[in-house]
């Protein structure tokens, strides 16, 4: 049988009789074909590859070597012709969120960007990076060493990936300003109220002191890496005008203040001939701004729910949505995905790349359905309106408890979709991911990762940016659950759980974490079956009408139960974290269930 290699190229036919297995390899340079492109034909004749460049090169043989381990490939003729829709194709990492990736991890990660032809990594970088400067910000974070990035750096480069310095500048920046020595530097150093809820200070001051601050920050990861391209983020300034720059603010209008500030940080390094990422999720709310983009810099489009999702959830002014809206998203804008902000930018002539994510933070298990609906609606939109960059999202919330086997699926399709689109946008995630990725000759392995990351749907409380699993085990009064899953809805889900678990051990993924990615599914389920119990255990409260019982609430004698389970969930948790991650940080994500238990200890003491 004939094999469709992955990603599924754009243009495929075949005829009987193929090349032998050792026929030599004819490679010629076209500059006619597209950037990245190329063209492969086998058969009786021999194998004659025709490429652009290096990357399309790099792409034709990796198809070659897939074809060649088909049964069939000398009885069978191909033609391929194959290029990208999206010229930069790239995958962030978040290590920030207390999850710093051990060298052999971040190995993984390059081979498997490499199978699904990303071009570009990103580690999305706060406090985890071993600034000179900087000890008493990241002694306890296990941070990344300019050793560890001038490794990353040549790995990346013999995998035909750009790694590219990424370090947030301006809002999300509370790990340093909750040093004393910083705490000067905040719009608001005694913290703010967002959702009800009293935040420390995360937002820099917008000043010319701070912006020499942030840009020292940028340049040190910079200079231990060859890309000529950066990330300064600058994305969520939560405080901005509501703290020291209240006055400018008012004078000058939120919008102006932040380009400003921004611009300053882009300045040093569009001088230098960088090109220079920017979120665009300020910028983009201040239509009067598009004029002002300097040349070099890329504002790019970051969204993480998809459309279906987004119209479940507003379009009946769900309990979620007014949730969301006291917290000041803007869902009008978010209703329409991509295209709004994406329109607004195209017709203002400002390039700008798309960002959807993963969808494995906030979920524990995923959210594969709405990853796959949030990439599409970006690759669309991007394609449509021209962008030359797709960024793929992983985020780490709350502590980053989900396994990073949770984002292969993700991962693939994404690199899939914005390779090309429409030769794409069907793929069988789960076969690519037992046949490529995790090796698992079972074919099990792919299946259990889809199952569990469509759990989150089968509760039947549509959330956005998470799942019931994940707002169970750590509950944030900022975002409450609008509402307890229905009984047979949790039963339905214990389920799939408990099948899950059963294919996992008679799964058998041969790749060289496929005995660390059985483990840590393993444990998610676990994890999964515990937050079901905590659900179960809140719906059994009789509650006023309208709302949502805490698990302070529980009963005691199931309170009790429940806490004598956490200590064991813990001991795997952190085995597993140290399988795959350094461990500093891991004591604070840990920290992440203290609300539980403390909710739990009050229940059982009631």
């Amino acid at each position: 049988m004939p094999v469709t290699p992955f990603p599924a190229p754009r243009s495929l036919t075949t005829t009987p009789g193929g090349a032998v297995l050792d026929a030599p390899v004819h490679v010629t340079a076209d500059p006619d074909l597209p950037p990245q492109g190329y063209r492969l034909r086998t058969g009786p004749e021999g194998v004659t590859v025709n490429h652009r460049d290096a990357l399309g090169l790099r792409y034709a043989l990796g198809t070659l070597d897939q074809l060649r381990a088909g049964h069939d490939y000398t009885a069978t003729g191909y033609d391929i012709s194959d290029h990208p829709d999206f010229p930069v194709r790239g995958f962030l990492l978040d290590i920030s969120r207390d999850r710093v990736p051990t060298r052999r991890t971040l190995t993984r990660w390059i081979e498997i960007l490499a199978l699904a032809r990303f071009t570009q990594l990103e580690l999305y970088g706060e406090h985890t990076y071993a600034f000179r400067d900087h000890r008493d910000v990241w002694q306890d974070a296990s941070p990344l060493t300019a050793d560890d990035l001038r490794w990353l750096d040549a790995r990346c480069a013999a995998a035909g990936i750009e790694l590219v310095a990424n370090q947030n500048t301006f809002g999300h920046m509370e790990r340093f300003l909750r040093h004393p020595r910083h705490a000067h530097r905040a719009e608001n150093p005694e913290g703010f109220e967002r959702g009800g809820v009293h935040r420390p200070p995360s937002t820099l001051e917008p000043t010319d002191d701070n912006a020499a601050f942030a840009t020292a920050l940028v340049a040190e990861a910079a200079r231990e890496v060859r890309s000529r391209r950066l990330n300064i983020g600058a994305d969520e300034p939560f405080e901005l005008g509501r703290g020291r720059s209240a006055e400018r603010v008012a004078e000058q209008g939120v919008g102006e203040v932040y380009f400003s500030f921004v611009t300053r940080l882009m300045a040093p390094w569009l001088e230098a001939g960088y090109t220079v990422e920017f979120w665009a999720d300020v910028f983009a709310e201040h239509p009067e701004l598009m004029d002002r983009v300097p040349p070099g810099a890329v504002p790019v489009v970051w969204q993480y729910d998809g459309p279906r999702l987004l119209s479940e959830v507003i379009d009946d002014d769900t309990p979620e949505a007014r949730t969301w809206r006291r917290l000041g998203a803007d869902l009008d804008n978010l209703r329409e995905g991509f295209r709004s902000r994406g329109k607004l930018l195209s017709e203002a002539g400002v390039p700008f790349w798309v960002a959807p994510g993963a969808s494995n933070w906030n979920s524990l298990l995923g959210r594969i359905d709405n990853a796959v609906d949030n990439m599409l609606d970006a690759a669309e939109t991007g394609r449509e309106n021209a962008a030359q960059g797709f960024l793929l999202t992983s985020w780490g919330d709350h502590g980053h408890w989900d396994a990073p086997s949770v984002a292969y699926g993700p991962v693939v399709f994404g690199g899939a979709v914005s390779w090309s689109l429409e030769a794409n946008r069907d793929l069988d995630i789960a076969a690519v991911l037992d046949d490529h990725v995790l090796l698992d000759e079972a074919r099990l392995t792919g299946g259990v990762l889809m199952r569990l990351g469509r759990v989150h749907r089968d509760l039947g409380v549509p959330l956005l940016n998470g799942s019931p699993i994940a707002r169970a085990l750590f509950p944030d009064p900022a975002v409450p659950l609008p509402a307890l899953p229905a009984p047979e809805a949790l039963g339905r889900v214990a389920a799939t759980l408990a099948a899950c678990r059963d294919d996992l051990t008679a799964a058998d993924p041969a790749a060289a974490d496929g005995d660390v990615v059985r483990r840590e599914l393993h444990h998610a389920v676990a994890l999964a079956r515990f937050a079901l119990d905590v659900l179960r255990a809140r719906a059994a409260v009789t509650a006023d009408a309208g709302t949502v019982p805490d698990a302070d609430a529980i009963d005691p004698a199931t309170a009790r139960r429940l806490l004598r389970r956490i200590e064991p969930l813990l001991a795997e948790q952190r085995a597993c974290w140290l399988l795959r991650s350094r461990p500093g940080g891991l004591d604070d994500s840990i920290r992440e269930l203290d609300r539980l238990r403390h909710q739990l200890t009050a229940a059982a003491h009631a």
